[in-house]
């Protein structure tokens, strides 16, 4: 980049994290870019953790970071957390995975299905699973085909979902109308006409599109926040008025709350006051331990079963995942907990306004819950298109001059956000603050316009 602030930050990087170059270099003869998801690739190159515990990460260089990305969002229990420990170390004393089921899984699933307000659950691996396997579900029970998301917003790298994530605008289509873009090579399209993409926060453009599938739409599936374009907060009336389009056209909603299902007492669907007829949960559902959740309402996975509807999984309610979830809905994802986290949340979006403020930076704040970004933009972000217009180069000025004073301020990237966890103190943010502080001068001036990564 010609930019001679990237030059220098780039510069600090690599003296910061020689053994962190030194892995990489080995690392990237076995594995694509060195790494095992796209997310995790840095210019110029990933730096690698060796150590975390509480709100703190060490990387191979002894390098320590004040984390605020906890794990994109799995980590509400921040790291190490003692009950997390304790219930793991005891399980593991008593078995890794059974093959069978868990006498305690009866229990979280209950646990799951009650503070949801669902009637059943099946458990799996990961968020992608989780969606994957919400689809079908969605298909088997109405017999339909087609599936309807919301342009921006990444569901998991399977194939049904991985279309119209941040496309770019030679491929996007009208604004009112986008295009069925695949977000990948081998993605056939055949499989991607079937996933119609319409704009989030639009009401009538999402109807419109909708009712020409009407005969054959199984589901809309949407984030109740929308957490991968920045962090966007949906417009009063929009999910009620979704909840009130797929009963008229007998589509099921699908709530994806991998990430929001933790960050509000009763996920997304609470914070916005919509039932879906499907929801998914995974990241800090077990806080940071590899579990996935797809809970339905009442009668739409009763055909779930050998001979009917597939869904397996040798890891599936394994009770390593199981122990940590009940661990995580006992002692982290708590009304008292949640409650503080957002109090802190609060503290740090008001404090990213003012400093920025002060430092004369043009940039736009959100945040709801425990969670919130900054995008460089002299607006609010209300959907893909608005983000567009976000300066992505901007953000990863700011992301790596954080880092380099020791903060991971969000997730990796201008789509990406904060988590407080329940690890997270004032000191934290004050810290946070304090070094934002520090780089601010240094992100204004005129902008860098860069063009949004579309890599998941």
């Amino acid at each position: 980049m010609a930019d001679l602030r990237f030059e220098a930050a780039y510069r600090e990087y690599e003296s910061r994290t020689p053994r962190s170059k030194e892995l990489w270099e080995r690392a990237r003869v076995w594995s694509p870019l060195g790494v095992h998801s796209n997310y995790r690739y840095l210019e110029p190159y990933p730096f690698f953790v060796h150590r975390a515990q509480g709100v703190t990460l060490w990387d191979a260089d002894g390098n320590d970071y004040l984390d605020f990305n906890m794990g994109f969002g799995s980590l509400q229990s921040g790291h190490a957390h003692p009950k997390l420990v304790e219930a793991l170390t005891h399980q593991l004393e008593n078995g890794s995975v059974y093959g069978y089921e868990w006498d305690r899984t009866p229990e979280a699933a209950e646990r799951v299905c009650r503070r949801y307000g669902m009637a059943m659950v099946r458990f799996s691996t990961t968020g992608l699973e989780a969606t994957h396997h919400a689809i079908r579900f969605a298909r088997a029970y109405t017999k339909k085909r087609y599936v309807l998301k919301f342009e921006g917003s990444y569901h998991g790298s399977h194939d049904t979902l991985l279309v119209g994530v941040k496309p770019r605008l030679e491929v996007a289509g009208p604004a009112q109308h986008p295009n069925s873009a695949p977000a990948s090579p081998g993605i056939l399209p055949e499989v991607a006409e079937r996933t119609v993409v319409a704009p989030f926060n639009d009401l009538a453009a999402t109807e419109r599109i909708a009712r020409e599938h009407a005969d054959d739409l199984a589901a809309v599936i949407a984030e109740p926040v929308p957490m991968n374009m920045g962090f966007i907060l949906p417009e009063e009336g929009f999910f009620p008025g979704l909840r009130s389009l797929c009963d008229r056209l007998g589509a099921l909603l699908i709530f994806d709350e991998v990430k929001t299902g933790a960050k509000y007492p009763h996920g997304g669907a609470g914070r916005v006051g919509v039932r879906p007829d499907l929801l998914t949960l995974g990241k800090s559902i077990a806080c940071g331990v590899p579990m996935s959740a797809i809970a339905a309402g009442p009668g739409i996975l009763d055909e779930v079963g050998p001979r009917k509807v597939a869904h397996a999984g040798t890891y599936n309610s394994n009770p390593m995942a199981i122990a940590a979830c009940l661990a995580s809905l006992d002692h982290i994802l708590t009304d008292e907990g949640l409650e503080r986290s957002a109090r802190l949340n609060s503290r740090l979006a008001k404090g990213y306004g003012e400093v920025f403020d002060d430092a004369g930076v043009t940039a736009h704040v959100a945040s709801d819950g425990v969670s919130g970004t900054v995008v460089f933009a002299d607006h609010p972000v209300r959907n893909w298109r608005d983000f567009l217009t976000v300066d992505g180069d901007r953000s990863m000025l700011y992301y790596y001059l954080c880092l380099n004073r020791g903060l991971i301020p969000s997730g990796t990237g201008p789509d990406e956000q904060w988590t407080i966890s329940v690890q997270h103190t004032d000191a934290d943010v004050d810290r946070h603050l304090e070094i934002l502080g520090t780089v601010a001068e240094r992100l204004a001036g005129t902008p860098h316009s860069g063009e949004i990564e579309e890599s998941v």
